[in-house]
């Protein structure tokens, strides 16, 4: 238990990196919901959240960056994320498609600097770079052209380039919205008290404890399932 509250209440713990993923998460869903809908918006969201939050964590440490193996899983997680939220829309074929174009986009924009921890920081305020509005723009174009590609070669329902362009326009505004938010909720995440943190990380523990032991008093108590 001491050493879960060490681990998990660190400055730089585990904890601190699922408060930046809930956050992003969010605030992704907040963003793509109302544009796309819930079905696009939930797998997006989690997909994106989280590995923006576990690359900005190593920002946040100073580590420099994973290189372009992890950059290609990171991109293929979220390009994941997109085929689930594309899926019931469009049909599998543009899904997957589109998941793969998406994987090499964002891989190639990480071999050229464009990342979620640029221009970083850690500030009690809202802003957004010229670099972070600049890389929003380019993935407003690559992807509304991708989904114009998948389209032409499935032959999908995506027929119109103003559907297209929506897409894209969505992406863009909810990129712009997690750089516009990202120094606050750093900074949000790095300001927890190191105390609070290491207390939820152990409630966190004895609550999977207690959701482990419900089988065997079930069984003890001889509680019928069905």
């Amino acid at each position: 238990m001491y050493l879960a509250y060490d681990l998990l209440g660190g400055k730089h713990g585990p904890l601190r990196t699922l408060t930046r993923g809930l956050t992003y998460s969010l605030l992704c869903a907040l963003g793509y919901a109302p544009l796309l809908g819930w079905r696009f918006a939930l797998p997006v969201s989690v997909t994106t959240g989280f590995t923006v939050a576990i690359e900005l964590a190593r920002a946040a440490r100073g580590q420099s960056d994973p290189g372009l193996g992890m950059d290609t899983v990171f991109s293929a997680i979220r390009g994941i994320g997109y085929a689930a939220g594309l899926f019931p829309a469009f049909g599998l074929r543009f899904a997957i498609l589109f998941a793969l174009l998406s994987t090499a986009g964002q891989a190639f924009a990480y071999s050229i600097g464009i990342r979620p921890s640029i221009d970083y920081e850690n500030a009690r305020r809202l802003r957004v770079t010229r670099k972070q509005f600049l890389a929003a723009v380019n993935r407003t174009a690559g992807v509304a052209a991708a989904a114009l590609l998948c389209s032409w070669i499935t032959q999908g329902h995506l027929h119109e380039w103003r559907e297209a362009l929506h897409l894209g326009v969505s992406i863009g505004a909810v990129t712009v919205l997690l750089s516009f938010f990202g120094p606050y909720i750093e900074w949000l995440a790095d300001s927890q008290p190191e105390r609070r943190l290491g207390v939820a990380g152990v409630v966190l523990i004895l609550t999977g404890f207690l959701c482990q032991s419900i089988q065997y008093w079930m069984n003890l108590l001889d509680v019928p399932l069905r």
